[in-house]
């Protein structure tokens, strides 16, 4: 298969906010071009992407997964709706042993077995690490405990050849019709090493295009019951805070997305269908998502300026360089600045390394501050636009003989 690239850059001014938090409760920071930068990382950013899926309606639940350590108990839940006669206990056993059988380790956390001894309930045991597993993977793999209950049961008892066989169609389950977020993002288990799916996203580092310094907002609250009397605040803390306007970069490698969707989770649909609607959710639910961070406290409800997305044959190529030396917001502020220095950067890395040929370009921008970055490729009046617009060309290049 031709290798395809799609990449994602964006623009982003965030008011006052704390998007992502270090251990100390203060926003995440970098040190870029000399200069201390705002910072938003990549796992704060796929996580929104990722539940931008499910929260938008952007795929159907059938094609998304779920990332979680209590995979026992999720798949009793399945056993039980398939076999509403079995008892919670025994369905936590299949579920526990077929979990098993597909190379994950599972075991009682040490608060619930504690919990156990005062109450007497019988704990479900949990993943030692989070297990990321499709809706149609956890179908499988419930229908598998069920049909061969009795097996499965038996194989802690003896070794049997029966069993193996059962042990190799949960590991066959696990591992195929991956989810549109599996084959995404990626899933790995660090001692399952055949459980693993490489991702076909990688997501860096959002940065201020910009010098930022971190502040903090000495805040009180009031005792709704306080008598006039009664003077002083009810509470008083501090939270640290920053404002910036980002650059935001995501590379898929589509022929890797493809890969691991495989024949898709529709039969009844194109070899490029599912990349085409996975590739469409993706670059929509990026470019809308946002951390929640601190939300509550700021409010910080935006949305990107400016949009670039390139397709390419050769490699991703993110655009950070353009921001080394930092904007100084000589203009009154870093949107006008930083799309003038998108702009002018662009073109002149495609000129230098040929890879301005074969490179399809697509830009979405907002305001008069952005005008410049009109030259960088085909403009979207709307996000919808753009995503269907990339979509299409996604499944011409994925249709064309490698």
């Amino acid at each position: 298969m031709n290798r395809i690239f799609l990449d994602v850059h964006a623009l982003q001014t965030v008011p006052p906010s704390n998007l992502n938090r270090d251990d100390t409760g203060a926003p995440k920071t970098a040190v870029y071009g000399g200069v201390p930068r705002a910072r938003v990382s990549s796992q704060a950013w796929k996580r929104a992407t990722r539940t931008y899926f499910d929260d938008e309606h952007l795929l159907d639940p059938s094609e998304l997964g779920v990332r979680t350590k209590k995979v026992v108990e999720l798949l009793a839940k399945r056993i039980t709706e398939l076999a509403p006669s079995l008892s919670t206990d025994t369905a936590l056993t299949l579920a526990d042993e077929t979990v098993k059988a597909t190379g994950l380790k599972t075991e009682v956390p040490k608060r619930k077995a504690d919990a156990a001894k005062e109450s007497g309930n019988t704990p479900a045991p949990e993943a030692k690490y989070l297990v990321f597993l499709s809706a149609r993977q956890l179908d499988g793999l419930a229908r598998l405990a069920v049909d061969g209950a009795a097996d499965i049961t038996a194989f802690l008892k003896e070794k049997t050849n029966k069993e193996k066989t059962n042990k190799e169609k949960a590991k066959e389950i696990a591992d195929s019709r991956h989810s549109v977020d599996i084959a995404l993002f990626g899933r790995m288990v660090a001692d399952a090493a055949d459980f693993n799916v490489d991702a076909a996203v990688q997501v860096a580092h959002a940065i201020s295009v910009h010098r930022v310094d971190n502040e903090s907002d000495y805040y009180t609250a009031v005792d709704d019951e306080n008598t006039e009397e009664e003077t002083g605040a009810g509470m008083i803390g501090t939270v640290d805070f920053n404002s910036a306007t980002l650059y935001r970069y995501a590379a898929l490698g589509v022929h890797q997305l493809a890969a691991n969707l495989g024949q898709g989770l529709r039969e009844d649909e194109p070899r490029t269908e599912p990349v085409r609607r996975a590739v469409e959710a993706f670059v929509h639910s990026f470019v809308a998502s946002l951390p929640t961070g601190k939300i509550n406290t700021f409010g910080h409800h935006t949305l990107p300026d400016a949009v670039v997305v390139k397709l390419r044959t050769t490699r991703p190529i993110s655009f950070v360089a353009a921001f080394e030396e930092p904007v100084r917001g000589d203009q009154g502020g870093h949107v006008r600045e930083a799309s003038d220095r998108l702009a002018a950067y662009v073109p002149d890395i495609e000129r230098a390394y040929g890879d301005q040929d074969s490179t399809l370009s697509w830009v979405l921008r907002v305001g008069p501050n952005t005008l410049k970055l009109a030259d960088l490729g085909t403009e979207s009046d709307t996000l919808g636009d753009l995503v269907t617009a990339v979509g299409q060309a996604v499944a011409e290049r994925l249709g064309k003989p490698a």
